[in-house]
């Protein structure tokens, strides 16, 4: 990375969106405060404090190493081998995205009580967020040079050190979100009955008035993110990953044994999909004597497609010049700008939620129970999957061809807008595609932000689930998962 000075119109609204990702955490601190040093303190000192730290950060990661592990191994089959129906096996791969975990986490404790706790929570959450690492390793073995390849075969050297080598970035960041997603998730973990951070948290804030307990313990849940995300910048060392000239065109095949080859994709698509298809699908049949509710369902169809849109566009204006910045310019500043950005992803929405509110309230009161703060509240919670996509992307393209647009009389900005947006598109489109298929499923940010009177998918689907109407909620979760099936079956395409 350059030693440049970033210029002002990606730095400014660089340090805008850290400033919106640090907004909770101000909220946090300010309800710490409330209760004064002593009621922070015995907080902090209790040995269950200890005891969810300690089973937060085992199941962020067991689940993390897991998904690493399934979503590089199911990368490089459908991209480098010769697996028979590649493009199928790559779409089937993203399809998680659009199962909730909520929903597949009930599933299979339906079909199976025992498994609940931290294995049965681990074996949920890999299923459902593995893809987090899949599609920005698929992205990059996609674009990656074979020369590269070629030149450690002919000094001897193996290809598996050259590419992973290469993939670190990618696989990095994949890493890094889902560690944040599993240390904010909540539906899941509830519905496997383990306790951890946010159950905590949530817990707390729906048993009294009294916000300190809660508060001091997101502040907790922060702190740990802030040593994850430092962790995770000083891993990546000062190692070059650009190509040197335009994106590869040519692709390497290397043959493997298709019959274990098959037999681990079809497994991971059968847990991962399959399942949860199946559990909806006796949903379905066990209400269909019932009917289809369309006066209800079409309303909360529109809202979450909308909603989820707006956050994923706003998601993705914020996250471009946090990523441009974080690939291109080393410093300070945009390691500020880029680690701000994971807090809010690390933190319940339930939290995210009550910021926005405590924010509203006081100083916007019209924003109050409207879409632009719910819409904001996806922002704050899904940044790091964009910026993540496009740093990812950015490192990627030669910086060689915005120096050429700099000598020709292009200015930074100029550079930015011709050269390096135009090859960080892949990366823009990922994100965005991500943030829109999870704020499709967000559940407590959107139970607490949406207008009076309005519900989406995900809130209805909760309802019901949560009165033990299972084959009510079934049509609300089919069609959660098949509009979020779209954009996951297109961003398994695209990684091939």
């Amino acid at each position: 990375m350059s030693r440049r000075r970033i210029p002002a119109a990606l730095l400014v609204p660089a340090l805008l969106t850290a400033a919106l990702s640090l907004a909770p955490i101000a909220y946090l601190l300010v309800r710490a405060a409330e209760g004064g040093l002593s009621a922070v303190a015995a907080v902090l000192l209790r040995p269950r404090t200890a005891e969810l730290a300690v089973r937060s950060l085992g199941l962020a990661a067991v689940v993390t190493l897991a998904c690493l592990a399934v979503g590089i191994s199911l990368a490089w089959l459908v991209v480098r081998t010769d697996l028979p129906g590649r493009k199928a096996w790559g779409a089937l791969a993203a399809l998680p995205l659009a199962v909730p975990s909520y929903v597949a986490a009930y599933t299979w404790v339906a079909a199976f009580p025992g498994i609940s706790g931290f294995w049965g929570s681990a074996l949920v959450l890999t299923l459902c967020v593995y893809p987090y690492v899949y599609l920005p390793v698929a992205a990059a073995l996609s674009r990656m040079d074979p020369a590269l390849e070629e030149v450690a075969l002919s000094l001897g050297r193996g290809r598996l050190a050259v590419v992973l080598r290469q993939l670190r970035p990618s696989a990095a960041a994949g890493g890094l979100l889902v560690a944040m997603y599993v240390l904010a998730e909540f539906g899941a973990v509830s519905i496997m009955r383990f306790d951890v951070f946010t159950t905590q948290i949530y817990t707390a804030y729906r048993a009294s008035f009294n916000r300190t307990p809660a508060a001091v313990l997101g502040l907790v849940l922060v702190v740990i993110t802030l040593v994850i995300v430092l962790a995770e910048g000083r891993s990546r060392g000062r190692a070059a990953y650009a190509l040197r000239g335009a994106p590869a065109r040519r692709r390497v095949t290397v043959r493997t044994w298709k019959a274990p080859a098959l037999a681990w994709a079809g497994l991971v698509a059968a847990l991962a999909v399959g399942f949860p298809l199946a559990g909806i699908g006796y949903w379905l049949a066990a209400g269909s004597s019932r009917g289809l509710d369309a006066a209800a369902l079409a309303p909360a169809t529109l809202s979450t497609l909308g909603v989820s849109a707006a956050g994923a566009l706003l998601t993705a204006a914020l996250a471009v010049p946090v990523g441009i910045i974080a690939a291109r310019y080393a410093g300070r500043l945009s390691r500020f700008a880029e680690q701000s950005a994971y807090v809010g992803h690390a933190l319940p929405g339930i939290v995210i939620a009550l910021s926005l509110v405590f924010f509203a309230v006081r100083y916007a009161y019209p924003l109050y129970q409207q879409w632009p703060l719910l819409v904001l509240a996806y922002a704050v919670l899904f940044l790091p999957a964009a910026v993540g996509a496009v740093r990812a992307s950015v490192l990627q393209s030669p910086p060689v061809l915005e120096e050429v647009a700099r000598s020709l009389g292009r200015g930074p900005l100029g550079a930015v807008r011709r050269v390096t947006l135009p090859l960080a598109l892949p990366g823009v489109l990922a994100g965005t595609a991500l943030v829109f298929l999870t704020a499709m499923k967000e559940l407590p940010a959107t139970l607490l932000l949406r207008p009076t009177g309005v519900e989406t998918l995900a809130t209805r689907l909760w309802t019901e689930t949560g009165s033990g109407s299972y084959a009510a909620a079934a049509p609300y979760a089919a069609l959660l998962m098949v509009l979020a099936a779209v954009p996951g079956f297109l961003l398994g395409r695209r990684a091939t």
